[in-house]
């Protein structure tokens, strides 16, 4: 007997018993999974009676039947028994992948996250972070993951230098990166590139704080983010130099779990320090919650090998201490600040705590643009780990600040970042930076101008009709966008378009987030960028410029 008809079997079986129904007929699922837990007599003796369920739940075990619980629960809780509208529909098409497991039980990773960071914004302010937005993922198993994460080709080249933005007639390996895309695939495509030679990676990832896209499954909404930076940090661990640090910034949603995450990547004897960022000075109970004020983020700082780690101690100048302090304080003298130690006693980033602003406002504590991470916090820590020429990573780019704070410190730097207004952002502020704008840590460090970077993006492929299926505004849209899909022959090896087809009315009656969501699962997830080792297909439309930079760009060793 197949799944689908055990199913309509259990149902028919449970319905005999108003225990598992309300009084308006619907089945109650927890209701008969604490029955299963609780190993209820009459629901196993129902079960036990009907071959079909007995052979699916029951083991034989020294002649004696044993109820397999978990499994049981396991089936209960799918999405295939008693499905919704979009459920059934993927049913009608043969499009279901559904077998009920737990995410901690199953093989499969979620690993295509077409959405997640495409469209997903970190750091949001209260202001944006009520806008109702919505994101898919989708699990992938293993099998199915084959050209998801080879390197992949790059176009839109552009090299921004003091005479502005234009083409590029060479990449060399000492070129700075602005790389628009999946991060995840980025740093894939720079692992052979890059492997085991950046120096420090700083990383201010989404905070996941419920009122982004993470918040879509409650139940599974920690597992989620962390599988997101599980993919991300493995690769990014291959990139550190054995003497490298990282630094992963994020609020009291995640951080304790990030921790457990982070100890078990770098091993829990590279965790080095734990870094209190204060971000605000209210204190009390000023809050609609009646609480504790919330004014600090977390960084975690991790090493990749403790043994060979290269950690610089550099100190705030005493007079520049004197200088602050005897404008911003007039209450409590420095020498009370300090209980009588020297004042350049303050090594890279530890942050006093004391009643006034002197220390943290001279390490940049706070934000000098909404949203923007300080530039004296980032300059910190990578004077803490780096030398001039050492190369730097941030795989969520933001605003641009690691590249700023890099650029002005002379480090080369390997940004990523796919939101397009952040990458509009980012090359603006770039742009200055290039010409010698005075924001920042730009006076401390006597900043002039000069150097260049270079930009690209990851050549889109089924990325474009992702795009254009989350910015749809109707059914007719997204049918002639089924029509295009078709036409490339790009589409999931589980999706049969004759099906799809013989289908288009119940199409047409699921939501149109529901009808988005499934026109995305039927794109194959390995194709949303171009592969490089297939970049001479005529199909996939590259320049000979672009396919030219490309055998370039990755032959380098850098």
């Amino acid at each position: 007997m197949d799944n689908l008809a055990l199913y309509h079997e259990l149902e028919r079986l449970l319905r005999m018993d108003s225990r598992w129904c309300t009084e308006d007929g619907v089945l109650m699922r927890n209701a008969v999974v604490e029955a299963a837990l609780a190993v209820d007599p009459d629901l196993v003796g129902r079960l036990m009676g009907h071959d079909g369920l007995r052979r699916n739940f029951f083991t034989e075990a020294g002649g004696v039947m044993v109820f397999d619980k978990v499994r049981f629960q396991r089936f209960v809780m799918s999405k295939s028994f008693l499905p919704d509208s979009y459920t059934s529909y993927k049913n009608k098409i043969g499009l279901v992948a559904d077998d009920g497991s737990f995410i901690a039980d199953s093989r499969e990773v979620v690993l295509a996250w077409p959405h997640k960071d495409c469209v997903l914004e970190g750091g949001q302010t209260r202001e944006d972070a009520r806008r109702q937005e919505t994101f898919w993922n989708e699990v992938l198993a293993p099998d199915d993951i084959d050209r998801l994460t080879e390197p992949k080709a790059l176009t839109g080249w552009q090299r921004y230098d003091s005479s502005g933005a234009h083409a590029v007639d060479a990449v060399a390996p000492t070129d700075n990166l602005i790389i628009k895309g999946n991060n995840l695939l980025v740093l894939h495509s720079l692992k052979r590139l890059y492997g085991g030679r950046v120096k420090l990676i700083y990383i201010d990832p989404p905070f996941n704080t419920g009122n982004d896209s993470f918040g879509y499954n409650d139940s599974f909404r920690h597992s989620t983010w962390l599988t997101f930076m599980r993919n991300r940090l493995e690769v990014a661990r291959q990139l550190l130099s054995e003497d490298g640090a990282i630094y992963l910034h994020l609020d009291y949603h995640e951080v304790h779990y990030a921790k457990v995450l982070m100890d078990e990547i770098f091993g829990e004897d590279n965790f080095q320090r734990e870094i209190i960022w204060r971000i605000g000075w209210l204190s009390g109970y000023k809050t609609k919650d009646n609480n504790w004020i919330r004014n600090h983020d977390t960084i975690l700082y991790y090493t990749k090998n403790k043994s060979c780690a290269d950690f610089k101690k550099h100190y705030i100048p005493k007079e520049e201490f004197k200088d602050f302090a005897s404008k911003k304080v007039e209450k409590y003298p420095i020498e009370d600040v300090w209980n009588g130690n020297e004042y350049d006693d303050l090594n890279s980033i530890a942050i006093v705590s004391f009643s006034g602003e002197t220390v943290s406002k001279m390490l940049g504590n706070g934000y000098e643009v909404k949203g923007q991470k300080s530039e004296k916090l980032i300059e910190r820590i990578m004077k803490a780990h780096t030398d001039e020429g050492d190369l730097v990573l941030d795989i969520f780019g933001g605003s641009g600040t690691t590249a700023a704070v890099a650029h002005k410190l002379n480090r080369r730097y390997i940004v990523c970042e796919q939101l397009d207004k952040h990458i509009e952002i980012m090359l603006l502020r770039m742009s200055k930076v290039i010409v010698g704008e005075q924001s920042g840590i730009s006076k401390r460090n006597n900043w002039q101008g000069g150097g260049s970077f270079v930009y690209c993006e990851l050549a889109l492929l089924n990325q474009r009709f992702a795009d254009e299926i989350v910015a749809a505004g109707d059914h007719d849209c997204l049918l002639d966008i089924w029509e295009r899909m078709q036409q490339t022959g790009f589409l999931s090896w589980s999706v049969k378009p004759k099906d799809v087809d013989a289908n288009a009315k119940d199409f047409r009656e699921l939501s149109l987030d529901d009808a988005k969501r499934l026109l995305i699962e039927c794109l194959d997830k390995n194709l949303l960028y171009v592969p490089l080792s297939e970049m001479d297909n005529d199909e996939y439309g590259m320049s000979d410029s672009d396919k030219r930079l490309n055998k370039q760009f990755y032959s380098n060793r850098r």
